[in-house]
């Protein structure tokens, strides 16, 4: 019985652990980028789009195609930040397990 009281005592600290790197992710802000900098995608931990800025040589209205290229490529890039720091900070938690919707 004592055994199990330590196991739970240990799952209730990871847990508290784990809700608090959550909310930390919320906090954090990434920012993808495509062209050079010239289309920029800013995005939380959380996968929330915060915002997108497009300068404004970039939009042409022959070329529209272009610029959704370059937002695709901006969004890409800042999901791929997000899901790599989600890998890496609740991978300790998870120990590597892929757990669908836990994050």
């Amino acid at each position: 019985m004592k055994n199990m009281n330590q196991m739970m005592k240990q799952v209730k600290k990871m847990q508290q652990e784990m809700s608090k790197a959550q909310a930390e992710l919320e906090k954090k802000e990434f920012i993808g980028t495509a062209g050079g900098g010239v289309v920029k995608v800013t995005m939380n931990g959380h996968k929330q789009l915060l915002g997108i800025e497009i300068e404004q040589d970039v939009v042409d209205p022959d070329d529209v195609e272009m610029l959704q290229d370059l937002i695709t490529a901006a969004f890409n890039d800042v999901m791929k930040q997000v899901d790599d720091l989600v890998a890496k900070d609740m991978g300790k938690f998870t120990g590597g397990m892929n757990i669908p919707g836990l994050f």
